[in-house]
């Protein structure tokens, strides 16, 4: 059997584990790839990658920068930082046909600048955002889909934590990743307001606007909204100017987070502990699936079969941009059966040697891919955030939400379209960094 079919069997067999045997991603990643290395040499070198690879992956600088930017999200939302700017952005749109749930994308939007995560956006807008909608009669369909699709920000929008995974494991500057996430996500932000600008239009009743607010009530809101620019100033600023290192920023940005909390008395000791105890949880869940990548990816370096497609799709006869848009169906119908960061692990040794073949800018394939793995939060049968939202709101039946994230699909397809169309939307950020 050549290397390359053994690459490909164990992209299969990887695949078996997961939907068969339902093992945890980071272990089906690891044990494929410590076997199919096995099979490819001999066990001694075998244990030898994994010895080296795993002292690699933990004892890397690079990775604190998870932790760091997963505990100031954590921060945020125990100290109610996502409530108060749900309140600021309700005080602004509510007023308007389908403003409430208008003003949940932008609320979604902001908390996820200071975030980075789906699911954590997700389940905290959950829990402001329905019982709203749901007192001024909100189509239910409407105020899941939107509270579902709006918390997929928290991927795009910086700092993202898939985007940094990215970056680490394919070399490329975390902070021009970050930068180049910025105007995407506030395109599919536009796109999504407007999804219910037209819906509300067509439908009246599916969103009733809420009650007036003067311009006193509006301006009083806007401190609510200042912790989010600040944080986003600091870390983001810093990163541009050069001041900090990604793994600094995150650290300045959990330092802010706490002070903001203290200073507010938002902050208890029992958050505090809590906030902990969660970023633990979810950094360890990513550092063992960032684990299984490195080992997975180790063995389809050595079949080669990442170099083979790629030297097999550059001999092509088809435009370039056929083949990208291929990539994007893959990662549109993998997203819709597994977990979106592990399907970016998996598949980023094969296409992203793929893209430099064809000679696209690294930095936009990134941006380009995670855009379209956030429309598998979303979507059948795996859809993570449709099934968190469905699980806030009981009451809704489980089709009624996703009948509500299929109404927004077509932002994602727009702006899809938007990025391979103009590379520069994403790119033009990152080039004017030191």
């Amino acid at each position: 059997m050549s290397p390359s079919a053994v690459g490909v069997l164990g992209v299969v067999v990887l695949l078996a584990v997961l939907f068969l045997l339902r093992m945890p991603v980071g272990f089906a990643m690891g044990v494929v790839g410590f076997c199919g290395f096995w099979y490819m040499l001999n066990l001694k070198a075998a244990l030898g990658m994994l010895g080296t690879e795993i002292w690699r992956v933990f004892s890397s600088y690079g990775l604190t920068v998870i932790p760091l930017f997963i505990l100031m999200g954590q921060i945020c939302f125990y100290s109610g930082v996502n409530q108060r700017l749900y309140h600021t952005a309700y005080q602004w749109m509510g007023q308007i046909r389908g403003g409430i749930a208008m003003a949940t994308i932008l609320a979604c939007a902001g908390f996820a600048a200071i975030c980075g995560s789906n699911t954590a956006t997700a389940a905290t807008m959950s829990t402001v955002a329905l019982p709203e909608m749901k007192k001024y009669g909100y189509e239910p369909a409407l105020s899941t889909g939107s509270v579902a699709t709006g918390a997929t920000l928290g991927v795009v929008i910086p700092p993202s934590v898939v985007l940094i995974i990215i970056g680490l494991q394919t070399g490329q500057s975390i902070a021009k990743l970050f930068w180049g996430g910025v105007v995407p996500g506030l395109i599919l932000a536009v796109l999504f307001m407007l999804t219910i600008y037209l819906l509300c239009w067509r439908y009246p009743h599916w969103g009733a606007p809420g009650p007036k607010t003067t311009l006193g009530q509006k301006l009083a809101s806007l401190p609510g909204s200042i912790e989010m620019l600040v944080l986003f100033g600091l870390v983001m600023g810093g990163l541009f100017a050069g001041f900090f290192t990604p793994s600094e920023a995150g650290a300045a940005g959990s330092a802010l987070a706490i002070l903001i909390g203290l200073a507010g008395g938002n902050l208890t000791w029992r958050r505090f502990y809590l906030s902990l105890v969660d970023t633990l949880r979810v950094s360890c869940m990513i550092m063992m699936i960032v684990t299984g990548a490195v080992l997975f990816g180790r063995f389809l370096a050595i079949t080669r079969l990442p170099f083979t497609v790629a030297e097999w799709v550059a001999g092509l006869a088809i435009p370039p941009a056929v083949i990208i848009g291929i990539i994007c169906l893959v990662y549109i119908v993998g997203g819709a059966v597994m977990d979106a960061l592990a399907l970016l692990l998996i598949t980023i040794p094969i296409f992203f040697p793929v893209a430099r073949s064809m000679g696209y800018d690294p930095i936009w394939f990134a941006v380009l891919i995670t855009v379209v793995t956030t429309m598998g939060a979303t979507t059948p049968p795996v859809g993570v955030n449709t099934f968190i939202v469905a699980s806030m709101a009981p009451e809704v039946p489980l089709h009624q939400v996703f009948k509500g994230v299929s109404l927004f699909l077509i932002s994602y397809v727009i702006c899809i379209i938007i990025l391979m169309a103009f590379p520069d939307l994403v790119l033009f950020l990152p080039r004017l960094m030191h």
